[in-house]
C-alpha cells in the first residue's frame, strides 16, 4: 500500500492550470524530493493535497483512501502535516506553546502531548533548551528546527515540508538535512520535501520526482537521478 498516490492530476487556480495529469507514488519510509526550476508547479502540488486548490482532474489518495475532496483539518487527522515554506512560527509565543499550537487535536489530553512533547525533543534537543524563550529570539535555523517540530506535534504518517533549507547557512543546511533523515528513521514517518539545494538533500533522499512545466518528467531512485544527463540540462551545475 502506497502511503500516498496522485493519479493523472491537473489542478491551479481559478482559469490557470498548473498541474497537467502528474503522477506521484510515495512508498510508505521514504524521504522523496519534489524538484524543478521556479515555477514548475512544486507548491502547487502540495497546495492540491491539502485541498488548497481547483482540482480539475485526477485523484489524490492517502493510504488508497480518496482524500482530493478533504479539507486541511481533516487530512491532519488522517495523518498528513504539511510545513510551508518560510519558517511560519508564532513569534510572540514561547517554543512549547507553538509545539502545543501544533498538537492541537490532542490539547486536552496531557499525558499524550507531553508523550510527543518528548519525541520532539529527542529529535530537536535544542528545541528543549530553548523551550521558554520566544519564537522569534531563535536563530534561523533553531526556528526552522521549530517548524519542523510543531508538524510532527501532529504524529504525522506523511510530512510535506516546503523548503526547510531556505535562507540557511551551508553548516545549518546539513544539520537540517540530518534532522529530516532522523525523522524518518527513528518515527518511520514518510517525508515528501521540495527543495532547491540537492546537493545535500539527493544523498538523505530516497527517491526523486522531477517537475517542469506542471509535468513530472522524471522519478527514480536519487542514486541514479544524480547521474541523469537531463538533471545537468534542468539546473544549472551539476551534483558531486
Amino acid at each position: 500500500m502506497a502511503m500516498l498516490e496522485i493519479k493523472n492530476l491537473s489542478a491551479g487556480y481559478s482559469d490557470l492550470t498548473v498541474l497537467k495529469n502528474i503522477n506521484l507514488k510515495l512508498e510508505k519510509g521514504t524521504i522523496s524530493v519534489l524538484m524543478g526550476p521556479n515555477g514548475a508547479g512544486k507548491s502547487t502540488v502540495f497546495k492540491s493535497i491539502y485541498g488548497n486548490t481547483k482540482i480539475i482532474g485526477g485523484e489524490i489518495f492517502f493510504k488508497d483512501k480518496k482524500v482530493d475532496t478533504s479539507s486541511p483539518h481533516e487530512l491532519l487527522k488522517m495523518g498528513v502535516a504539511l510545513m510551508p515554506q518560510g519558517r511560519v512560527n508564532f513569534g510572540v509565543l514561547t517554543v512549547k506553546e507553538n509545539l502545543l499550537m501544533g498538537a492541537r487535536l490532542v490539547r486536552n489530553n496531557k499525558p499524550e502531548f507531553e508523550s510527543r512533547l518528548s519525541r520532539v525533543y529527542n529529535q530537536f534537543p535544542a528545541l528543549k533548551t530553548k523551550e521558554n524563550e520566544l519564537a522569534f529570539s531563535l536563530s534561523g535555523g533553531q526556528q526552522q528546527m521549530l517548524a519542523i517540530a510543531r508538524a510532527l506535534m501532529s504524529s504525522p504518517e506523511l510530512l510535506l515540508l516546503d523548503e526547510p533549507s531556505l535562507g540557511l547557512s551551508p553548516k545549518l543546511v546539513k544539520e537540517i538535512f540530518f534532522h529530516i533523515k532522523n525523522i524518518r528513521d527513528v518515527l518511520g514517518t514518510t517525508i515528501l520535501v521540495i527543495e532547491h539545494n540537492l546537493k545535500s538533500l539527493m544523498s538523505v533522499a530516497d527517491y526523486g520526482f522531477v517537475l517542469v512545466q506542471g509535468e513530472v518528467i522524471l522519478h527514480d531512485k536519487c542514486a541514479v537521478l544524480k547521474d541523469a544527463k537531463i538533471m545537468k540540462e534542468i539546473f544549472v551545475g551539476k551534483f558531486d
